[in-house]
């Protein structure tokens, strides 16, 4: 009899966990590697943010919390979400997380039966299906191609969806292709899913502050407020606090669906970390000003990333809307040979042979559900930027 869990057959591990954890590895034994796999920003967590937590550790707010959050964290939650968002939540309806994947995972925990359907635009973030096949659904992936901007049509929505379909998942800005749906592009999805009132939405708005060149940024039950009592809204302060590590989402819904997410919470992990709670508060409270002096050099870096992959032989790489990623094709690189000998013959392969001929780490489009592609995370340093990309135009180039 088996040991494992029979569950384990149907998921798979994080593609970009495994690069990041690889590039980490090749570097331990001493090789140039230039990581450009992991989705978390390289600047420090502002100082007033950290200060706050130090303070909660010595007022002794080190204790455990109520499951779903403190008080004073989802007063800032829904704060936020009035202010920034147009969107009036309770506290009933405020839930808070190990960080946003935790918040996605009991929610789908706490309503997929088997057979349930969550149509999923891809490419995708990695870890959405894997959810889904967890909680016992089927995921439905929706290709969105460069040509549509990556983005969810309205007739290809309405034709994915089936009596079956219990989620679709939409999120803008993008991991991992960074495009943003404009309010247009929204109300267009919306209009869809207003006439299926069995289909539930479930919007991921983490690189919500990570938009670029005038871009404004909205949310599905902001867009239609008659789809707000069967909207999840998912957000966090990792990416636009650089809080990563602290790992704290948080998402606003109906009371039923926050209530059920909360038991589920409770009977795992309970309560998040009490301190990261603390410092999410002054997060979300406190001065925001740092926020756009970061997106100043993300926006720098995204424009001399893609100015230098599509100088590079065979890569096409369209300018996003927002988050830190970029999406090149590497069809052009299909076919070729690479300097070991290799036939790239896919996308796994273009990213092996360019990690292990030049020591860029970057994670296949096929792990996203769309290649042949490849996802860059530009939240590192300008000069390994520059340096990555020269190496990986110097890669193209070799190939014959």
């Amino acid at each position: 009899m088996a040991f494992l869990s029979a569950a384990l057959d149907r998921v798979k591990p994080s593609a970009t966990i495994a690069v990041t954890d690889k590039a980490r590895a090749l570097k331990a034994a001493g090789r140039n590697v230039i990581g450009l796999g992991a989705g978390e920003p390289d600047f420090d967590t502002p100082a007033n943010i950290k200060l706050a937590a130090i303070r909660a550790i010595e007022a002794g707010k080190t204790k455990y919390t109520d499951v779903g959050g403190i008080p004073e964290l989802k007063e800032a939650i829904i704060a936020k979400f009035q202010r920034e968002n147009g969107l009036s939540y309770k506290p009933n309806q405020i839930i808070v997380g190990t960080g946003g994947k935790q918040v996605l995972y009991n929610a789908l925990m706490a309503t997929i039966n088997p057979g349930d359907e969550v149509i999923i635009p891809a490419p995708y973030w990695v870890s959405y299906p894997e959810m889904v096949a967890l909680a016992g659904g089927e995921s439905v992936p929706v290709v969105c191609p460069a040509s549509t901007g990556f983005k969810l049509r309205p007739e290809d929505l309405e034709k994915a969806i089936t009596p079956k379909t219990k989620w679709v998942i939409l999120c803008s800005p993008s991991n991992p292709t960074g495009s943003a749906y404009t309010r247009s592009e929204l109300k267009a999805l919306t209009d869809v899913l207003v006439k299926h009132p069995h289909v539930w939405v479930m919007t991921d708005d983490m690189y919500e502050h990570l938009v670029y060149d005038d871009f404004v940024f909205t949310t599905a039950a902001q867009v239609e407020p008659s789809l707000y009592e069967r909207t999840l809204t998912v957000n966090g302060v990792s990416k636009a606090y650089c809080m990563t590590g602290w790992r704290i989402g948080y998402a606003g819904g109906p009371a039923q669906l926050i209530k059920a997410m909360a038991t589920i919470q409770s009977q795992s992990t309970s309560n998040p970390s009490s301190i990261a709670q603390w410092a999410s508060v002054e997060a979300l409270n406190g001065p925001q000003d740092f926020i756009a002096a970061n997106n100043k050099v993300f926006k720098e870096r995204r424009d001399l990333v893609v100015s230098m992959l599509n100088q590079a032989a065979g890569i096409e790489c369209p300018r996003p809307e927002g988050a830190f990623y970029v999406y090149p094709s590497c069809a052009g690189t299909i076919g070729k040979t690479a300097p070991t000998g290799k036939l790239i013959d896919n996308d796994e392969t273009f990213v092996t042979e360019l990690l292990e001929s030049e020591g860029v780490a970057v994670v296949q489009g096929s792990a996203f559900g769309l290649g042949p592609a490849f996802r860059i995370s530009y939240a590192t340093k300008t000069s390994d930027l520059e340096d990555a990309c020269k190496r990986i135009q110097r890669f193209c180039g070799n190939l014959r």
